[in-house]
């Protein structure tokens, strides 16, 4: 105790630790907020390539652009009859 440059070390130390708005424990949630977030953006960038894909998939080829609207979207042609089956 007889160190006052020591002890204003400890009590800035003390203070930003526990006490300072940004303190250990708010930096701690903020790095898992930051992990969570980059990983909704490797799964969102993954999203985005794979309908990219698609997209120039249907633009170069016609069946593949009629077999998304069958699927999807239940067209059908004028002279079809389409019936749809759910599974429980």
């Amino acid at each position: 105790m007889k160190n006052k440059y020591g002890l204003s070390l400890l009590v800035f130390i003390v203070w930003l630790v526990f006490f300072d708005h940004n303190d250990l424990f708010v930096q701690v949630k903020r790095t898992h907020e930051l992990k969570q977030l980059e990983k909704g953006k490797a799964y969102y960038s993954g999203q985005i390539g794979e309908m990219r894909e698609t997209l120039s998939e249907m633009d170069n080829d016609p069946a593949s652009l009629e077999k998304a609207a069958r699927e999807k979207y239940m067209m059908k042609r004028d002279n079809e009859d389409v019936f749809i089956i759910e599974e429980k």
